[in-house]
């Protein structure tokens, strides 16, 4: 028997659907994604730690789960909601369904509500905390209290690895330091794909102990949560920028680069999660569709004179990458390593080879 549940928004509005995955009550932020596939990726990012996942796609599980495309160990997200969710998945990878997959993740789903309803609320109301409960209580107070007081807190220190991890190369030519701040693992497989053997160090991992291994290249990973927190991680990274070893940045790790070189974020309305967002390369003109999923930007205003805006987000004018002019360090807000996703711009990997190879 279906059994149902309910949302309740920071706002005060109330949806009420049907449970599947995992059954208990979860507070977190509510985002959405525009993605019409590549769910198994969203619900693996470790990017979408303690957030609430919209899918806006009517229709999500329709060619099941399959564990080679996780882009994490385990689900990091607080919640799933969708319109509907496939019963009966049909692919040859298939190896379970979404039901299943949750409740083995203990990720709680809500499925049966209207979500474009549910998305033009946070388009035009911004991200905002929710909570989904299998009992609605008839006086909100507390538990609106509740809500509005939740925060995502020590997210990076939560998603990343615990130990060093070493992913060699099958043909290797470089030696490229991955800091974990949440790292999907396309990121490594792309490195791969150029012949770098990766060592993934922890978020807590300092400058000094990163140019221990000799890199020829370090790699700054993408990651959940406001920047501005990682005050730790920052001051390692502007130590780490002062050896100029060749440098790319990607999400979170664009905004930390950023934040280490006295550059400021900002949390977007509703920020950018999906794989149709248009950034603008700011030489050429030229606009690629990129996947994305963050929630805050690097203020353009900010950047410092010896760097320069190199992409901008088409639609809002947000930041979207960064040339630095006195080291060769670049980075970007979107992911062009995206899986699934657009993969136009993976020449930003040769950009970063051709770096590494100018450098030696």
């Amino acid at each position: 028997m279906e059994k149902s549940i309910y949302l309740i928004l920071e706002n005060g509005t109330v949806f009420c659907g049907k449970s599947f995955g995992a059954s208990h009550d979860v507070t977190g932020e509510v985002v959405f994604t525009t993605s019409m596939t590549g769910y198994v990726e969203t619900l693996t990012d470790p990017s979408y730690y303690g957030q609430i996942v919209i899918q806006t796609f009517p229709m999500i599980g329709n060619y099941g789960v399959m564990a080679s495309d996780f882009e994490g160990d385990v689900p990091k997200l607080s919640a799933y909601i969708v319109r509907e969710w496939c019963h009966d998945p049909s692919n040859f990878r298939c190896e379970g369904d979404l039901d299943a997959f949750l409740k083995a993740s203990n990720v709680v789903g809500m499925y049966g509500i209207d979500t474009r309803a549910l998305t033009k609320i946070i388009r035009d109301c911004g991200a905002m905390n929710a909570r989904i409960t299998t009992t609605l209580p008839e006086d909100l107070t507390q538990i609106n209290r509740e809500i509005h007081e939740y925060r995502v807190k020590d997210a990076v220190k939560s998603v990343t690895c615990k130990e060093v991890r070493v992913y060699k190369a099958e043909q290797e030519k470089y030696n490229v330091v991955l800091w974990d701040f949440g790292a999907k693992r396309n990121i490594i497989r792309s490195l791969q794909e150029k012949g770098c053997t990766v060592t993934c160090v922890p978020a807590s991992t300092t400058a000094e102990e990163i140019m221990a291994y000799h890199p020829d290249g370090i790699m700054l990973s993408n990651g959940p949560g406001d920047p501005a927190e990682n005050t730790t991680i920052i001051a390692e990274l502007k130590k780490l920028c002062e050896y100029r070893v060749p440098t790319f940045g990607i999400c979170l790790g664009h905004q930390l680069l950023a934040l280490s070189q006295g550059a400021k974020t900002t949390k977007l309305q509703y920020g950018h999660r999906g794989a149709n967002q248009p950034a603008r390369d700011m030489e050429t003109g030229k606009v690629y569709i990129t996947s994305q999923n963050h929630g805050y930007a690097v203020e353009t205003s900010t950047i410092p004179e010896f760097a320069k805006a190199c992409f901008i987000n088409a639609n809002d004018h947000t930041n979207e990458g960064i040339t630095y002019l006195n080291m060769p360090v670049f980075s970007v807000q979107f992911h062009p390593e995206a899986c699934g996703g657009p993969r136009d711009t993976m020449f930003l990997f040769d950009r970063f080879i051709a770096m590494i190879d100018q450098n030696r």
